[in-house]
């Protein structure tokens, strides 16, 4: 399958989900601008991408690309957080979550960035217009789709409860971003004191899964779908994606797949990698971990 037909195929995809989602969104009463509340949210998730593609494209730098995609998560979280007048406690926990993971997640990535000067999703797609809009508007679709039952549980009425089911979300979360924080600080330390184009990761949380940075990422955004559970009815329940979205993302599309093609063309050839491979789950993390 060639790669154009790929990236038409992801974008139908990504529009159908974004179709279905802004449909549960309608059942929300508030407006913000005579606007449904959702449906004003999702516009300006994509114009904060516009805006900022227009001069990353003449300068031909993706440099901001990641900290854009976490300035959306928390434009798009506080702007629906601050338009609902009777917040509950539930409405503040999804808010600081979400404020607290792209935060982080954000200056992360930009710290990264910045060091090795170069991101190599965007090598090629950088220099042309419409194949590196994608990546921009995608990332509008991927703030949506993920952010989407959060957003709804904010701008949704409800009681000011904290159910159990919404404890257990919050002990998911707690587990996922803290597996995602120790990972990204791990691999940061690693590639301080190693060359990562000659050595790779094999040590700490990386010892139990090959990518335990996309295992918590998924986690915590379960718990933030089980927190948002006891605040949705009828078709806002196709909010749900929201974990299976962030699943599918990170193993079928840009994130594991990606790393592993990279990894197997930089370490293919030594007998450690092929062991690591084989001893280590890609994605859920095992129990014990082998010396490699």
């Amino acid at each position: 399958m060639s790669r154009q037909l790929k990236n038409i195929i992801t974008i139908t995809v990504f529009l159908i989900c974004i179709a279905l989602v802004n449909i549960a969104g309608q059942n929300i009463e508030l407006e913000i601008r005579g606007m449904n509340a959702f449906t004003f949210v999702l516009i300006v998730a994509v114009v904060i991408q516009v805006i900022f593609f227009i001069p990353s494209f003449l300068l031909k730098t993706e440099k901001y690309y990641d900290l854009v995609g976490s300035l959306t998560y928390v434009t798009t979280i506080s702007l629906a957080y601050f338009s609902v007048d009777n917040k509950t406690t539930i409405d503040s926990i999804i808010y600081i979550y979400v404020m607290i993971w792209a935060s982080r997640l954000g200056i992360y990535l930009f710290r990264r960035v910045q060091k090795d000067g170069k991101d190599v999703r965007f090598e090629k797609a950088k220099k042309h217009f419409f194949w590196f809009l994608q990546y921009w508007i995608g990332q509008a679709l991927w703030v949506a789709l993920t952010a989407c039952a959060a957003l709804i549980a904010i701008l949704s009425p409800e009681d000011d409860t904290l159910p159990v089911l919404a404890m257990v979300g919050m002990a998911l979360w707690l587990t996922g971003f803290t597996i995602e924080s120790i990972s990204d600080y791990q691999k940061r330390v690693f590639r301080k004191e190693n060359n990562p184009s000659q050595s790779f990761i094999h040590t700490g949380l990386w010892a139990r899964s090959r990518h335990p940075n996309y295992f918590g990422e998924i986690t915590l955004w379960t718990g933030i779908a089980v927190i948002a559970l006891n605040t949705l009815t009828g078709v806002e329940y196709i909010t749900l994606i929201s974990p299976v979205f962030v699943y599918i993302l990170l193993t079928r599309m840009s994130g594991i797949n990606l790393l592993e093609r990279i990894a197997d063309e930089r370490y293919g050839e030594l007998e450690e990698y092929q062991r690591y491979k084989r001893n280590t789950p890609v994605l859920f993390p095992k129990l014990s971990k082998d010396k490699i």
